[in-house]
């Protein structure tokens, strides 16, 4: 096992990756920006090193300065928690350049992963389902007016080297279909450098439904169960939970399976997450997420199994330790990500000063955050300011602890707003209560709110 690792992030993943280090007798370090100097996670660690200013490019973003962070405090790996450098492969391979062990999967399995048209067509060939779309990325009018003839629609429009929701655009009609396909292109070469986009069939009113993995590096996969993240605005997840809700057991089971399949298939080692779409009995694969997820303590919370601490573990090349039949889900969780956003203009990102902050408590709640009294949210970063997650024996137990502890969190300052009482709305609303919601859903629960007027 290492004795030291680097952590390459900022904020509340950061700072769960640094407290699961001290659980394993490993020294924590942390690089972080100039605004970054006095956060919780940077208190936290037992060395720090400035790598550069508030723009992530000059820091976060910039591999050179966290290399020589990591070889010239001695730590022996870099774990990128998610977000950041945490997909890139060729930061990955610049670790291996530098015998420093990157805890992720392999740059090649990564780099495939990451080109979105590739991995349909790795997991095409492993047997998994995939909604009708092109097998190659589009890059003229022709080709896209043939594809969508062939697909129909809707279709979507996705960025092959996309994440985190974005670069993604729907379109119902024909007359449509060029303006997104160069809208979408022009948004893909601005937000990941690379403006290839390939075309999907969209299925309307399906639930997205992931499977949480573990692989180590002797060949052994197995899975955690799956997390429903259907409460979406615009493709970014903002409600999770698990078991998901109506599942019949059968397509759990076979998601789970594809899940599996496709990463022994790949040779993936390290924690990493299967996405799908599915509608009824019907199953189509999205994408492969290689790092952990942000919702990730849905699953810790239901399984007992400390997710980072068994990414270290696969990273230092011990077996996983784990068999399928030891892995025993038990109950139901929900997780709310609370973000520094006023709904009320369009999400529009918040940036100040944090005067009172009152983290809810009590029985099956758990808060990841950094935040605190006088904590700056700054602008230059994700607006995730905390996550709320809550267990109860079912999920009728598991909303309503999620009801109380929004009822008690208390995130306020000049400027500062946050998602949580719509997320509150939201579990409360009949579509979700009786588990009938799909990625569309949050959408429709915004669009009620106009009408009558609601404040968030």
């Amino acid at each position: 096992m290492f004795d030291k690792v680097l952590v390459a992030n900022r904020g509340e993943i950061a700072l769960r990756v640094i407290r699961t280090c001290r659980d394993m007798g490993i020294s924590p370090v942390i690089v972080h920006s100039t605004v970054d100097e006095d956060s919780a996670a940077v208190r936290a660690a037992d060395r720090r090193v400035r790598i550069g200013p508030a723009d992530p490019k000059r820091s976060y973003l910039y591999p050179p300065a966290i290399i020589e962070a990591a070889l010239a405090c001695g730590a022996q790996a870099i774990h990128p928690g998610y977000g950041f450098l945490s997909e890139d492969p060729d930061f990955a391979e610049m670790c291996r350049e530098n015998d420093l062990v990157f805890i992720g999967p392999d740059p090649e399995v990564m780099a495939q992963l990451g080109d979105k048209a590739i991995a349909r067509r790795l997991m095409a060939k492993a047997g998994l389902p995939m909604a009708p779309g092109t097998a190659d990325a589009v890059s003229s009018a022709e080709e896209v007016l043939g594809a969508a003839e062939e697909i129909g629609f809707p279709l979507i429009i996705k960025a092959a080297a996309g994440g985190g929701g974005r670069g993604m655009t729907v379109v119902d009609e024909d007359a449509d279909l060029l303006t997104a396909f160069r809208d979408t292109r022009a948004a893909a070469a601005v937000a990941f450098g690379d403006n290839r986009v390939y075309l999907e069939r969209y299925l309307r009113g399906a639930r997205h439904v992931e499977i949480q993995i573990l692989g180590d590096q002797h060949g052994t996969v197995v899975h955690l169960g799956e997390r429903d993240c259907s409460m979406q605005r615009r493709h970014q997840k903002l409600i999770e939970e698990s078991p998901s809700p109506g599942l019949p057991p059968e397509v759990s089971r076979q998601l789970a399976q594809y899940a599996v399949t496709g990463a022994q298939a790949i040779g993936y080692y390290g924690a990493g997450t299967f996405e799908f779409l599915v509608s009824g009995t019907d199953i189509a694969f999205i994408e492969v997420n290689s790092r952990i997820q942000v919702e990730h303590p849905v699953t810790e919370i239901l399984t007992g199994i400390d997710i980072v601490r068994q990414q270290l573990r696969i990273a230092a090349g011990e077996p996983l330790g784990l068999s399928q039949q030891e892995i025993m889900p038990r109950g139901a969780a929900i997780e709310c990500r609370i973000n520094a956003e006023d709904p009320a203009r369009g999400f529009l990102p918040c940036a100040g000063t944090l005067e009172e902050y009152t983290a809810p408590s009590g029985p099956f709640v758990r808060v990841d955050t950094d935040a605190g009294p006088g904590v700056k949210v700054q602008p230059h970063y994700d607006s995730l300011l905390a996550k709320v997650i809550t267990w109860g024996t079912d999920r009728d137990e598991a909303i309503a602890r999620m009801r109380r502890a929004l009822s008690e969190l208390r995130l306020t300052g000049p400027g500062i707003h946050t998602t949580a009482q719509l997320l509150a709305g939201a579990i409360s609303h009949p579509s979700f209560l009786a588990a009938e919601h799909d990625t569309t859903t949050l959408e429709h629960i915004l669009a009620e709110s106009r009408k009558t007027q609601t404040t968030w």
